[in-house]
């Protein structure tokens, strides 16, 4: 069994930064490809990076590119995502997701998720 657990959203101003982690266990991370997606209440989950299974690759929304910054330390199994220049638009659920397979911007595509993270950016 998979298990995603993020951390590190909160409040934080327009112009700033946070960094959004998700702690992986169970089958091997090194396996998974892992993304990250948000959700404004109202509206549908959408995505915002996923990065392939050794890390040499990410993909991003047209949203966050350049804004945003996916990693991962499989040594760790850990999965992060760093958000700079937040924009009060980015407030939203974080969810990470993983999946066995090759990488991928479609939610129905992902197989485990964790409970979320609220970032909310001030203006």
């Amino acid at each position: 069994q998979v298990q995603l657990v993020e951390s590190g959203g909160g409040l934080v101003q327009t112009g700033g930064s946070l960094r959004l982690s998700c702690a992986h266990s169970g089958r091997a991370l090194s396996d998974a490809a892992t993304g990250w997606f948000r959700r404004v209440p109202g509206k549908e989950r959408e995505f915002v990076a996923t990065i392939t299974r050794s890390g040499d690759r990410s993909y991003y929304a047209e949203s966050v590119k350049g804004r945003f910054t996916i990693s991962r330390d499989n040594a760790k199994t850990t999965v992060y995502l760093q958000m700079n220049s937040l924009k009060p638009e980015d407030t939203a659920v974080y969810y990470c997701a993983a999946r066995y397979g090759i990488y991928s911007d479609a939610e129905d595509e992902y197989d485990y998720w964790g409970q979320g993270t609220q970032v909310t950016v001030s203006s």
